[in-house]
């Protein structure tokens, strides 16, 4: 499939999605969806919770906490015991301490970031039992958030926003489930491997050599690795490998699937507040940023590798190191876009492989923050962080208090939206500090320079954002990688979580405040752009100088201008 016809299918695909999917969800979280009301009536028993109570901010950040708590917890308890759980027949034994409980707060916290490989580390209840399970569940907290959120600009004096047990079973049975289930089976009528049989072994008679080919239950865990924005693989070629990605369909819908639940929140969130037009402000920056750094990730990308052509090689059809053929540079810079924008982190190409600035576009898609469109709920709910600061400072511009869909924007408001963006820079840049400073840090990277720099600053990038992509020429698994990286994951997941849902019960319990002529309008085009000049200042202040001694230099390298 060209590049011109990927783009515009998958266009009108989004664009339906958009609005249905949108609507669809709209309904789920207002409690008007029910054809599966038996099964969550028992889940509620189980869980001891009354779907009609609803709980304040701090209950359901509490209720949130604690869940991913137990999440991680029971990972890591798997992957200790694996080797005596059934579903082992490569006969894998324990995982590492540091490995898992690096692992289990990977999977917990929605980044799916792997110091291993798949196939020849985790067992196959490892993989099914315990990762894959945490790429539901934490996808479905990453809604719970947002759709809290949104709660908060919907209602008025109002003490609660919502009951985290029923949105995240809600998220689990209607939507994230059966949309999961219809995806694997259009990867298993494609030649995805999906089985329980253990490794292929296969004999050449011809030169007498015996291979061992492993398998596994993949089909399925690559639809919901897609759908939930996880982005772990069975596999450790993840994407690029055929047994999980084995045709153009199927890469294509792997960037569709990544694509479809972030962008349509946005209408979800213009339906729950009313107002279909701030959805629409919404999606445009989202898409605006989007097309912007894939234009300038594919346009780098079908340029020669800079370290290729030093080497006297000149190809004709762009940079293909690291990259499957059958799939071409053009639609693997895409795909690694959609992915490091959605917090997503899977590949079908290796990202280590691409040129200095096409990496620059993977990394800095990721430093503005995955808003566009972001991850599975945290995307919109970062996206209305900036959005509150946009509109702060807008209504400095015109002189008067800020007012974000009849809220007020007021200290506490701001001091939680600033709290919230600023986060995941802070954490980003002191741990890459921390690992350029030290031995073991600086043991990881494999190539010297600005790249092995850039390797290092990737690693932490993602994990700060729970993308769990990687330039793979980092050796993260050691004690020093695991540990600080576990720490990244999950202070750039909780310590935006919890001010994200402080700021939800802060504005649910305001009254509305009546426009007026002098209201400044969060519906157009002008704030949307204010939006995008909010969310790049701050992806730019923050980060600019560490791009520049990473991929910038090295690309500058390259083209001889020292």
């Amino acid at each position: 499939m060209g590049l011109a016809l990927t783009l515009l299918t998958l266009f009108v695909a989004l664009a339906i999605t958009w609005r249905v999917l949108g609507s669809y969800m709209a309904a789920i979280f207002d409690g008007r969806v029910h054809f599966l009301g038996a099964i969550e009536r028992v889940i509620y028993r189980l869980l001891g919770t009354d779907p009609t109570h609803e709980q304040s901010w701090k209950r359901y950040a509490s209720a949130l906490v604690v869940f991913s708590g137990v999440s991680i917890a029971i990972t890591y308890a798997i992957l200790r015991l694996q080797g005596h759980l059934p579903l082992n027949p490569q006969r894998l034994g324990a995982v590492s301490p540091a490995l898992s409980f690096n692992t289990a707060v990977s999977f917990a916290t929605n980044t799916n970031w792997q110091n291993y490989a798949g196939e020849t580390t985790m067992s196959y209840f490892s993989q099914v039992g315990g990762l894959m399970v945490q790429q539901f569940v934490s996808a479905a907290v990453g809604i719970a958030v947002a759709v809290a959120l949104v709660r908060g600009f919907a209602r008025r004096g109002a003490t609660t926003i919502g009951n985290f047990w029923v949105d995240i079973t809600r998220a689990l049975l209607y939507l994230l489930a059966p949309l999961a289930f219809a995806a694997g089976i259009i990867f298993v009528a494609q030649g995805a491997v999906q089985t329980f049989g253990g490794p292929a072994t296969i004999h050449d008679a011809l030169n007498g050599v015996t291979q061992v080919i492993a398998r596994g239950p993949a089909a399925f865990m690559e639809a919901i690795k897609q759908l939930g924005t996880n982005g772990g693989g069975f596999f450790n070629a993840n994407s690029a490998m055929p047994f999980e990605n084995p045709t153009g369909l199927t890469n294509w819908l792997s960037i569709y699937l990544v694509l479809a639940i972030p962008f349509a929140l946005t209408y979800t969130f213009g339906k729950m507040v009313h107002s279909i037009r701030h959805g629409v402000a919404l999606v445009s920056v989202m898409v605006l940023l989007f097309g912007v750094w894939a234009s300038v990730t594919i346009t780098a990308e079908h340029q020669n590798n800079p370290a290729v052509a030093a080497a006297g090689v000149h190809a004709t059809v762009g940079n293909t190191e690291g990259k499957e053929v059958r799939i071409g540079d053009t639609s693997s810079a895409l795909f690694a876009v959609a992915s490091t924008q959605t917090s997503t982190g899977s590949a079908d190409a290796s990202y280590d492989s691409f040129t200095p600035l096409g990496g620059m576009g993977l990394m800095t898609g990721m430093m503005i923050g995955e808003v566009t469109p972001g991850g599975v709920g945290s995307g919109l709910y970062t996206l209305l962080v900036y959005a509150i600061i946009a509109v702060f400072i807008g209504g400095l511009m015109i002189g008067r208090t800020p007012e974000y869909l009849g809220k007020k924007i007021q200290a506490r408001e701001v001091k939680l939206a600033g709290l919230a963006s600023l986060v995941m820079p802070l954490v980003v840049l002191i741990t890459t500090a921390v690992a350029v400073s030290t031995a073991a840090g600086r043991a990881g990277p494999l190539n010297a320079g600005p790249h092995g720099f850039s390797e290092i600053l990737y690693a932490f990038t993602s994990q700060g954002n729970n993308n769990g992509s990687a330039f793979a020429g980092l050796s993260g698994n050691t004690p020093f990688y695991n540990i600080t990286g576990a720490l990244d994951m999950l202070i750039g997941r909780f310590a935006i979580m919890v001010p994200v849902l402080a700021l939800a019960g802060s504005l649910a319990s305001q009254g509305a405040v009546p426009e007026s002529l002098g209201t400044f309008r969060t519906d157009t085009g002008m704030f949307a752009g204010l939006t995008i000049g909010v969310v790049l200042i701050i992806g730019g202040l923050t980060f600019f100088p560490a791009v520049a001694l990473g991929p910038l230099v090295e690309q500058l390298t390259h083209a001889r201008f020292f």
